[in-house]
This record gives C-alpha cells, sequence and structure tokens, in this order.
C-alpha cells in the first residue's frame, strides 16, 4: 500500500465519492484506510464503566485503498504514487505523477 497516515486524499468511487480528508489508520494487511469524517456507520454501545448511558455513537469505517487517490499538495488534484529510489540517498521515496517527492 502507498498511502500513509496522515496524506490528504479524495473518495473516487461510492457513496461518499468526490469528499476530501486525511487518512487516521491504515491496515496494511486488508489494503483497507480509515479517512476522518469519509464512511460514517452508526454503532450501538453497551453502557459500561466508560460509557454509563450507552446509545448510538457515528465512527468513521474502514475504506479500501484503491477506492481513494491522494491529492496533489500544489494542483489539490488526485493523482498516482509509485516508489523509486533517490540516487543520493539509497532509499526508497513515493513520489508523485508528477516527479515530486512526496516523503
Amino acid at each position: 500500500m502507498k498511502l500513509k497516515v496522515g496524506d490528504k486524499v479524495r473518495v473516487m468511487t461510492g457513496k461518499d465519492k468526490g469528499k476530501e480528508g486525511k487518512i487516521t489508520h491504515t491496515f496494511k494487511n486488508e489494503n483497507k484506510v480509515i479517512v476522518e469524517g469519509i464512511n460514517m456507520i452508526k454503532k450501538h454501545i453497551k453502557p459500561n464503566n466508560a460509557n454509563e448511558t450507552g446509545g448510538i455513537v457515528d465512527t468513521e469505517a474502514k475504506i479500501d485503498a484503491s477506492n481513494v487517490m491522494m491529492l496533489d499538495k500544489k494542483t489539490n488534484k488526485p493523482t498516482r504514487i509509485y516508489s523509486m529510489v533517490d540516487t543520493k540517498s539509497n532509499k526508497k521515496v513515493r513520489v508523485s505523477k508528477t516527479h515530486e517527492k512526496l516523503d
């Protein structure tokens, strides 16, 4: 997965198509991410010590990483990401379609 926590992304498909947000959590093994304010679901919570009353809570659900695209910092448009090895430092870096380093 080429996305990391803190990346600003746009949802490309699904009920939240066109919405933008930052990635708060990634699940590499499942190829899913959680984006703040996107794919909201209602979750029923039982009463417990932390939550005396219980009730229904709105929370973000996982969304497949293939359904989001990273936004370019300059143009604020969705862009594809690939990785390449930096010749100076010999480290793997993420690069956008316009050959701009992201990390």
